[in-house]
C-alpha cells in the first residue's frame, strides 16, 4: 500500500478529504502540520463539548491507496481542482508492513480499578495483585475499563459489602462489563440490557467468557424492582430516564449514575428529584458518579 501526503490549508481540508474518498482512497487521516514544533496548536476542548477550533491552520493529509498507480492519479487529479489551490503535493511513498494486530493490542493494557480488581485483555497475563478480574478485549461495544465513567461504577459496585447488590439491572450495558462486575462481587440475578443488538451479542459473548451468568437483551426485557440499578450512558439520556430508572429501584436499593460532567450535576439532581436523592458518589477526570437510595417502605 502506498501513501499520499499533502499539505491543505484548514479551509481546504474538509473539499480535498471528500475528494480523496471519491477518488478510493481506503483511508484519510489528518494531523496538525506543525505538530512538535513551536508552531503546534492544541486543539483542547471539555469532554463532550466543541473543540475551541474546527482544525489546524496548516493540516497534513495522509491518504492510503492500495498501488502506486492509485495514489499518482488521485494527486494528478486534485491538482487540477480550484479548491487544491494553497495545497502541496509532499510525495507519495510506501506504506512499510506493520503488524497491525500487535500495534492495536499494546494500545490495551490491563486497568486496575482497586488494587485487587483488574479489566485485563485476553492477551495480557493477569497482574499478580488481580485476585478479582474480568477479562475484556475491545469489541463493538462500548466499555472496556479505560475511561472514567466505567472506572468510577466498577469501583462502586467493588466497595459494596458482600452480597448486597441482591438483583442488579444494567441499563445500557454495552459490553456488559457493569454486569460482568456485579457477577464477579457476588450478584445473582442480572439484567443486562441496551438498545443497540450489537451491544446485547458483545454482552453475552463477554459474559460466556469471563463465566459468569446473566441474561442480556433489549429493554424490555427490564421489568420489575431491582437492590441495584446501573446505567452509565449520557446526561440528557439520563434526564429523559430518570422516572424509568427510578421505578425499577425496590425500597432500599441503589441507583447508580455515570456518563455525566461534573457541570451537568445540577441537571441530574433536579431531574431525578421527584423521584430520588441524587448525590455525587465519585468524580475522576471532570466526570462524576451519582448515586441515590430509596428508603425502606
Amino acid at each position: 500500500m502506498f501513501e499520499l501526503i499533502l499539505m491543505c490549508p484548514q479551509e481546504q481540508v474538509e473539499d480535498i478529504s471528500d475528494a480523496l474518498d471519491a477518488l478510493d482512497a481506503l483511508s484519510v487521516s489528518v494531523e496538525d502540520m506543525d505538530a512538535h514544533t513551536d508552531a503546534e496548536q492544541a486543539l483542547f476542548g471539555e469532554p463532550g463539548m466543541p473543540a475551541p477550533k474546527d482544525g489546524w491552520n496548516r493540516s497534513r493529509i495522509t491518504a492510503l491507496f492500495q498501488e502506486r498507480a492509485g495514489a499518482e492519479e488521485a494527486a494528478k487529479l486534485l491538482a487540477l481542482q480550484d479548491f487544491f489551490t494553497g495545497c502541496q503535493l509532499l510525495g507519495i511513498q510506501p506504506l512499510e508492513p506493520q503488524d497491525w494486530v500487535r500495534l492495536t493490542q499494546a494500545q490495551f493494557q490491563p486497568v486496575d480499578i482497586t488494587p485487587d480488581f483488574w479489566i485485563v485483555p485476553t492477551w495480557h497475563e493477569l497482574p499478580q495483585a488481580a485476585k478479582v478480574s474480568i477479562r475484556l478485549d475491545p469489541g463493538l461495544a462500548f466499555g472496556t475499563g479505560t475511561h472514567p465513567t466505567t472506572r468510577m461504577c466498577l469501583r462502586w459496585i467493588a466497595r459494596q459489602p458482600q452480597g448486597s447488590l441482591g438483583r442488579v439491572l444494567d441499563y445500557g450495558c454495552g459490553s456488559g462489563i457493569l454486569a460482568i462486575g456485579a457477577a464477579k462481587f457476588g450478584a445473582q440475578d442480572i439484567d443486562a440490557v441496551d438498545i443497540d443488538a450489537d451491544a446485547v451479542t458483545s454482552c453475552q459473548l463477554n459474559a460466556q467468557a469471563n463465566q459468569v451468568q446473566l441474561k442480556a437483551g433489549l429493554p424490555d426485557q427490564a421489568s420489575g424492582q431491582y437492590q441495584t440499578v446501573l446505567a452509565n450512558i449520557l446526561a440528557t439520556p439520563l434526564k429523559v430516564l430518570a422516572p424509568l430508572l427510578a421505578n425499577h429501584v425496590q425500597a432500599g436499593g441503589h441507583l447508580v449514575l455515570a456518563g455525566i460532567l461534573e457541570r451537568q450535576t445540577e441537571e441530574l439532581i433536579a431531574a431525578y428529584a421527584p423521584y430520588l436523592p441524587l448525590q455525587v458518589a465519585d468524580s475522576e477526570d471532570g466526570w462524576v458518579l451519582m448515586t441515590a437510595q430509596r428508603g425502606m417502605a
